[in-house]
């Protein structure tokens, strides 16, 4: 379960406040595939790295008594100065998970080759987009998260990212960013819509997207 506890985030940007989330308490239910939604710069992806952890909120709590992934596809969390396989292990050893099993999933998966010996910072943002989604799909969660992308690189490798990630939600479940009404009806089961720094509960797809469009 994940549950925001009187949760206001805020940016102030030359002396004027953007407000994400305005003391907000939601509780996003258990074991359910959940689409987020809203207009173009209502935060979401703001929320989504609150729920990893990535990110902390100007006041209150997160909850969460669940194994949660970062944004597949996430890179901004790697070091540069580190190797591709120094960054796999260093995040492996976080979730306790067993390094050299990880680093060979990710080096099986991601393809790169000798380049994972290479600093991150040498990487093309599609290099390091196929490292974190292949280290993503190497760690088991309960909840993955989802901002917009499914899969990355070209043909073969998103069929095969997205052959990947419907194998690993079989016994796990999405939270899911995503303008595209066909992929959120496809994964989630209900949703919520994030407008005027406030969190809406839908418990039909088709009631969020009814509302998306009429509001964002």
């Amino acid at each position: 379960m994940i549950i925001l506890d009187s949760v206001t985030k805020s940016y102030r940007v030359k002396d004027v406040e953007k407000r994400i989330l305005d003391d907000v308490s939601f509780e996003f239910p258990a074991g359910q595939n959940i689409a987020i939604m809203g207009h173009n710069g209502a935060g979401k992806s703001t929320l989504m790295r609150m729920v990893a952890g990535i990110e902390l909120p100007t006041a209150g709590i997160i909850r969460r008594d669940e194994k949660v992934s970062w944004p597949l596809g996430f890179a901004s969390g790697f070091n540069g100065l580190m190797t591709g396989t120094e960054n796999v292990r260093f995040v492996a050893r976080i979730y306790g998970e067993d390094s050299d099993q990880v680093l060979d999933h990710v080096k099986a998966f991601a393809e790169l080759g000798k380049s994972i010996d290479l600093p991150i910072e040498t990487y093309s943002s599609g290099m390091k987009a196929r490292l974190a989604f292949g280290l993503s799909l190497a760690i088991d969660f309960d909840c993955y998260l989802i901002d917009e992308i499914t899969a990355v690189g070209d043909r073969r490798f998103k069929e095969r990212s997205s052959a990947a990630l419907n194998d690993k939600i079989k016994n796990a479940r999405v939270l899911m960013i995503s303008h595209a009404e066909k992929t959120i009806r496809d994964y989630c089961q209900m949703g919520v819509l994030l407008y005027g720094a406030q969190l809406y509960y839908y418990d039909s797809v088709n009631a969020l997207i009814k509302d998306y469009r009429r509001f964002c």
